[in-house]
C-alpha cells in the first residue's frame, strides 16, 4: 500500500508520463457491505478502458490496465478496505491509496492526475499521527477528527525490535553476557538482566524515533501523540529528537482499545492545537491584508497562484465554486453549479498553489475568515 502523505503533492502533481489514469471509489470496511466493492471496481476499470481507447486509439492499453486487474483479484486487499479508494496510474507508475473518507465513484483519463478528492483529505489542519509503542514493536496511525487509519507496514511505518535491529531478543542479550571463572557464560544476577533489557529497549526506541521522523511529512504540520504504557513514556521522551512529539499523551497501547475509541481520545488532545493552528492562519491573513499582501478575491488569488506568489491559501471545506482557471494567465471564468463539465475553482486554486510550493489549508465554514471560499497570503 502506498502512502498518500508522502506522494501528495510532490509525486502526483508533477507526473510527466501520459496518459494519467485516475480511479476513485467509495468502499466499505465491513461485511456484507464490502462484498460489492470489487465488483464495482471492475466496472470502473471497464469505464477506464473505454475512455483510454477513445482518447488513445493507437495505444496498447492493456499494459496500463494490468495492475488494475491484479488489484481486482486481490481478495486480501478487498477484505481490508476503508471508506474510500484512489488508484492512480501512468506508464511506469501505479499507486493505491486507502482513503479515510468516502469519495464519489469516478474515472478520469487525462494528461495529469485528477487529484481534487485527495486535496480534501491531505490538506486539512486537523490531521495528526499516533505512535503506538511497546518494548518490542511499534505501529503508526494517521487521522483527523472524523477518521483514524492504521498505516502500519506502509513505507516502514511499523516494525518489531527483531526486524529493526536485525537480531532477536536472545542474541541481543547474549551480546552482553558476562563470563565466569570457568569460561562459561553466566548471568550476573537479576540486575544485569534488567540492565540488558533496558539497554535493548532504549536501542529499539531510538530506532523507532528515527523511523518515524524519516517518514514524517514536514509540510503537514501534524502533531505526534505517543500512545504507550506509562512506564515507557519517560524513556522514549528522553531519547526522542522528534520536534513534533506532543507533550500530552495517551497512557495506553492502541491494541487495548478500538480504533474509534482511540480516535476519540486522540481528538480530545489534538483539538486545542488544531484551533490554535487555525487561529494562527486566520491572524496571518488579517495581517497580510492590512499590508496589501493578501486577498479574498478569486481573480486576484488565481493570478497570484499562476505567478507563484501565494504563500498560504485557506479554502473553505465542502464549498464548490464552479468555473475554470486559465493555467497560463490566471483568468477566471465562472460557471454554473449544475454543469458537469465545469471544474471547481477552489480545488484548481489549491492545485496551482501546491505546484508552486505554497501551503493549502482546508478550513471549516464556521472558521473561514472570508465569504468567497478562499483567503490568500501572498509572498510579495
Amino acid at each position: 500500500m502506498n502512502s498518500l502523505s508522502h506522494d501528495y503533492p510532490d509525486v502526483l502533481l508533477h507526473n510527466k508520463e501520459v496518459p494519467c489514469l485516475s480511479l476513485y471509489q467509495t468502499t466499505h470496511r465491513l461485511h456484507p457491505d464490502n462484498v460489492q466493492d470489487p465488483i464495482r471496481f471492475r466496472n470502473l476499470v471497464k469505464e477506464l478502458e473505454e475512455s483510454l481507447r477513445q482518447k488513445y486509439p493507437k495505444r496498447e492499453v492493456m499494459p496500463l490496465l494490468e495492475q488494475f486487474h491484479t488489484l481486482a483479484d486481490d481478495a486480501a486487499f478487498w477484505n481490508h478496505t476503508t471508506d474510500g479508494l484512489a488508484v492512480l496510474a501512468a506508464p511506469g507508475m501505479f499507486r493505491v491509496y486507502r482513503l479515510p473518507r468516502p469519495v464519489a465513484d469516478l474515472v478520469v483519463v487525462a494528461d495529469s492526475f485528477h487529484t481534487k478528492p485527495l486535496m480534501r483529505i491531505t490538506q486539512s489542519a486537523d490531521d495528526y499521527q499516533i505512535l503506538g509503542l511497546s518494548r518490542n514493536s511499534f505501529k503508526l496511525f494517521e487521522g483527523n477528527r472524523d477518521n483514524l487509519i492504521d498505516v502500519s507496514h506502509v513505507d516502514g511505518a511499523a516494525g518489531t525490535a527483531e526486524e529493526m535491529l536485525g537480531k532477536d531478543a536472545g542474541s541481543r542479550e547474549g551480546a552482553h553476557r558476562a563470563y565466569g571463572p570457568s569460561g562459561n557464560s553466566a548471568w550476573q544476577g537479576t540486575d544485569v538482566k534488567q540492565s540488558l533489557s533496558d539497554r535493548d529497549t532504549e536501542q529499539f526506541f531510538r530506532a523507532v524515533d528515527q523511523a518515524v521522523m524519516h517518514r514524517y511529512d514536514k509540510s503537514s504540520g501534524m502533531g505526534l501523540i505517543l500512545a504507550a504504557l506509562p512506564e515507557h513514556h519517560n524513556l522514549f521522551r528522553s531519547i526522542s529528537k522528534n520536534p513534533h512529539l506532543l507533550k500530552d499523551a495517551l497512557d495506553v497501547h492502541p491494541d487495548a482499545m478500538s480504533t474509534d475509541a482511540l480516535r476519540e481520545r486522540a481528538w480530545q488532545l489534538i483539538q486545542p492545537f488544531y484551533l490554535d493552528r487555525l487561529a494562527g492562519f486566520v491572524d496571518a491573513y488579517g495581517v497580510a491584508t492590512g499590508k496589501a499582501q493578501g486577498s479574498n478575491l478569486l481573480d486576484d488569488i488565481a493570478k497570484a497562484a499562476v505567478e507563484g506568489r501565494v504563500a498560504t491559501l485557506l479554502i473553505e471545506a465542502d464549498r464548490i465554486a464552479p468555473g475554470h482557471i486559465n493555467a497560463d494567465t490566471g483568468k477566471v471564468t465562472v460557471g454554473k453549479l449544475d454543469d458537469p463539465e465545469v471544474n471547481d475553482l477552489l480545488d484548481d486554486l489549491g492545485e496551482l498553489v501546491l505546484k508552486t510550493g505554497g501551503e493549502v489549508v482546508m478550513v471549516p465554514a464556521e472558521r473561514m475568515p472570508t465569504n468567497t471560499g478562499a483567503a490568500a497570503v501572498f509572498r510579495f
